[in-house]
């Protein structure tokens, strides 16, 4: 047994190994080490490998998936070892002690689950693969849960935007690829090849050419080939639902990179959960795939203005009629997941279950599609989508005579094929029920016969059916001529068979066995009938899911009082009323009311310079004017009075940060690089919000950062930026810069106590209430007395000095900067004109100490 276990390790690799065992599957070795660690289950020893004894544990095979469920969230990779013949199959082919042969049948990854306990209803499961083709990146993901999958290709220094924006479960990459990130399972080369890609993409699809499906380049084909070259190693060969590719186009979505997603909070708060995260505040979807679709549509924003008005004027078609809203939505909540029901059907690991909810969900999808037909002014993105909803009437007849009203998850007992489907089928539980009658008239039969009323005819796995008496009347039934044959003695009870028994239990057993093997038949029929169907089953699920989000975008709109925005190809931004749809559910908990404030940026008034004191609401002020333009271009209402939003191609974040020493960059480094990301992206179409741009470091360095990033934005960039700050000395800025304002939050001090208004006001910040807020949050008093005398004399030597900003507004303008540079750089002259391979060893050194001479006068 060792021996067979050794084997399929090796080709389960780093995967942990389920064993299987009769009821259990068994870990051993390391991989028993990790699972008791992993699941809290106890580790025992069996038998021993090389002198020592063998670590092992086990999990009972019923209640595998929770145990799985567990080592995935824990990031293991898990081989099903599952049992391929029987063990009286294993007789006939070796005799007694032939082992039962054993194989891998499936790996469980992250990235390839499709069981409903192992997935998030709400949440999509994505696992990508990527590669390098001539230095572009080629992307391919898929959630092979619905299907869905998206080509995508992007320069290097794009590439962790991309997977930030797809939130990939698992990655794969080829071997030694130097930009793969660390997570990503390696596979090798050979299996990233764009020519390969496109011959499996046509095989699948049954196509010559992928022409009809978009253009796709050689690194997206490639990238394909990877992922489903590792499909087919975790599917043992068969691969799951894979719907046609979608090139995803990085010009039609407004880009965000991973530091603006992490900094707003999209779908996930800085703790790492849902709660308190965008998506949570806005979520009031009432199915699991319009929930998914959400989630999408906040990932990436749109760019075509046409494609967004189309969503909104779906949303606004849905929120002006409640009525018809609650009835689309009632319809909507019951319906089964279409999506991930058909992944699992054609993955090979579909259930009755399964085709009895693409039954109910097609039938509720052409429901819908009736009742909204009635409706009218239908808009024309719900005129788009309404075919989707039908067209499927042959396949809900067929399902509905086939199957019954509630099917199992499990089939192996039958009883999931309707009566009256098929008469020969109806004809064999006919002869199983007319049998038990029989049954029930020998036991009457025996208990007359021998007179002990507590006979009893039972039935158990293992003996099948048998009689069972009392073991002090059990006498009777012992006699060598009463037609009964001793089969077990229990402790309190013998158990005997009799021929008119065995006779009635064959015919169960016969007609049973017979039944399930009809029922087996008809459902691969049924199978097979929803896989022919299956691109078309998916267009229904995602339609369904497109309505889903309208109608609770609708329904969030309704509930928060969110209007319509605006959209336009100006450079604007123009909020009045804007709140921050997080903060502001978070305080109506409590009860209490947001603060909302108004925005007006345009091309003449395109930068603004925040003041004010911590806690004041700056930082909630530039997050909620990110997250409203985020919610427009999503096709979504916001959370305003009204709102006016030029598009913008590029959102940026720098909101706060910490520190990530596993890359080795301290907090500052964290912002400089975000800054860095800022200043080279970021286009006159954008929108930047920049927070304490430079307070990781000394003052003068800070202030210097901080001044020159703003002349940057506001001269080079020229997009609309919000900039938060404590430096005062910046308001000097608007003297030079003529798209810069002054404003603040406004805040006082009432005896003694600092009130926080929450309120955006005209002009520079009169102070920063740095001590005022200390005191609220708890700092001793006598720290801040002390803090208090040091601000006085500071404040005093800057009066007399005229302050670190005495002189800063006669400098040039930083656009004018590399004009007024010196054209000439003579140690750059010099070097370009030596000849290195020409020096000897000591003219080189020479030559070193006279350029390090240069560089010092």
């Amino acid at each position: 047994m060792m021996a067979q276990y050794l084997a399929l390790k090796a080709k389960a690799g780093d995967c942990l190994l389920f064993y299987r065992m009769g009821d259990f599957f068994e870990l051993f070795f390391e991989d028993a080490k990790t699972a008791s660690q992993v699941l809290d289950i106890a580790l025992t020893s069996r038998g021993e490998h090389g002198g020592a004894p063998i670590p092992m544990c086990g999990v009972p095979c019923h209640a595998a998936e929770a145990y799985l469920a567990r080592l995935i969230k824990a990031g293991c990779r898990v081989a099903i070892a599952e049992q391929t013949e029987t063990p009286e199959q294993a007789k006939k082919r070796g005799g007694s002690k032939a082992l039962v042969s054993r194989d891998i049948v499936r790996f469980v990854t992250a990235g390839t689950l499709t069981e409903e306990a192992l997935l998030e209803p709400r949440r999509a499961n994505i696992l990508a693969a990527l590669c390098d083709v001539r230095g572009v990146v080629g992307i391919a993901a898929v959630d092979i849960s619905t299907g869905r999958m998206e080509l995508e290709e992007c320069p290097p220094e794009r590439m962790e935007a991309s997977l930030a924006r797809l939130g990939a479960s698992e990655l794969v990459a080829p071997d030694g690829w130097e930009l793969a990130p660390l997570q990503a399972i390696p596979r090798g080369g050979h299996e990233f090849s764009s020519e390969g890609g496109q011959e499996r993409l046509c095989g699948i699809h049954g196509v010559a050419t992928l022409d009809g499906f978009g253009s796709f380049t050689r690194a997206m084909l490639a990238a394909a080939c990877g992922l489903i070259a590792y499909l087919d190693h975790v599917g043992r060969g068969r691969l799951p639902l894979l719907l046609p590719p979608v090139a995803r186009q990085a010009q039609a979505h407004l880009a965000m990179d991973e530091a603006t997603r992490q900094s707003l909070e999209i779908l996930a708060s800085a703790q790492g959960g849902r709660k308190g995260s965008l998506i949570e505040a806005v979520d009031r979807c009432v199915t699991g795939a319009g929930a998914r679709q959400l989630a999408e549509d906040l990932s990436a924003p749109l760019l075509d203005q046409q494609a967004i008005e189309a969503r909104l004027e779906l949303v606004a078609w849905l929120h002006q009629d409640a009525l018809l809203r609650e009835d689309m939505r009632s319809e909507l909540k019951a319906m089964p997941d279409v999506g991930r029901a058909l992944g699992r059907v054609v993955a090979g690991r579909g259930s009755p279950r399964d085709l009895g909810q693409l039954r109910d969900g097609l039938t509720g999808a052409a429901r819908l599609a009736a009742r909204l037909e009635r409706a009218a002014d239908r808009p024309a993105l719900l005129e788009a989508l309404l075919p989707e909803l039908v067209g499927h009437q042959g396949l809900i007849d067929l399902f509905t005579r086939a199957l019954v009203s509630a099917p199992p998850t499990e089939r192996g007992q039958g009883g999931y094929i309707a009566e009256g489907y098929d008469a020969d089928l109806d004809y064999l539980r006919t002869i199983s029920k007319d049998a038990r009658v029989a049954i029930a008239a020998l036991e009457a039969q025996y208990r007359e016969q021998t007179g002990i009323p507590a006979l009893k005819i039972k039935h158990n796995g293992v003996l099948g059916y048998f009689i069972e008496v009392p073991v002090g009347r059990a006498d009777a039934l012992m006699a060598p001529d009463s037609g009964f044959t001793h089969r077990q003695t229990m402790a309190g009870a013998m158990r005997f068979n009799a021929l008119a028994l065995h006779e009635e239990a064959a015919r169960i057993a016969e007609a049973g066995g017979r039944a399930l093997v009809a029922e087996e038949a008809h459902f691969e029929e049924l199978i097979a009938t929803a896989v022919a169907a299956r691109n078309a089953i998916a267009a229904t699920a995602a339609a369904l899911a497109r309505m889903d989000v309208a109608a609770g975008q609708a329904e969030r709109a309704a509930e928060g009082g969110w209007t319509r925005p605006t959209i336009t190809q100006k450079q604007e931004l123009a909020i009045k009323g804007g709140r921050h749809p997080v903060v502001e559910a978070a305080l109506a908990a409590k009860g209490e009311r947001f603060v909302a404030n108004d925005c007006h940026l345009t091309m003449f008034d395109r930068l603004w310079l925040v003041g004010g004191p911590n806690m004041g609401g700056k930082s909630t002020f530039l997050r909620q004017n990110a997250l409203i333009v985020l919610l427009a271009q999503a096709g979504g209402f916001v959370p305003a009075q009204e709102a006016r939003i030029g598009l913008v191609d590029r959102l940026f974040s720098r909101v706060g940060a910490s520190d990530n020493l596993a890359r080795g960059r301290s907090t500052f480094m964290v912002e400089m690089v975000e800054t860095a990301a800022i200043l080279q992206q970021a286009t006159n179409r954008s929108f930047v919000i920049l927070d304490e741009v430079g307070r990781g470091t000394s003052t003068y360095d800070g202030l210097a950062l901080a001044w020159a990033v703003a002349e940057a934005v506001h001269g080079v960039n020229q997009c609309r930026c919000l900039f938060a700050t404590h430096y005062h000395e910046m308001a000097r800025l608007a003297d030079s810069c003529e798209a810069l304002s002054l404003h603040h939050v406004r805040a006082r001090e009432w005896k003694g106590e600092l009130v926080l208004l929450h309120e955006l006001a005209q002009g520079a910040a009169e102070s920063s209430y740095g001590l005022a807020v200390a005191r609220l949050a708890g700092v001793p008093a006598p720290v801040v007395a002390r803090a208090k005398a040091v601000l006085g004399k500071l404040e005093k030597q800057r009066a007399e000095t005229g302050g670190i900003a005495a002189g800063l507004g006669d400098l040039p303008l930083f656009a004018n900067v590399a004009e007024e540079e010196p054209k000439g750089d003579p140690l750059r002259e010099r070097l370009e004109a030596l000849d290195i391979d020409a020096l000897s060893p000591r003219e080189a050194l020479d030559m070193l100490y006279a350029l390090k001479k240069a560089a010092q006068a």
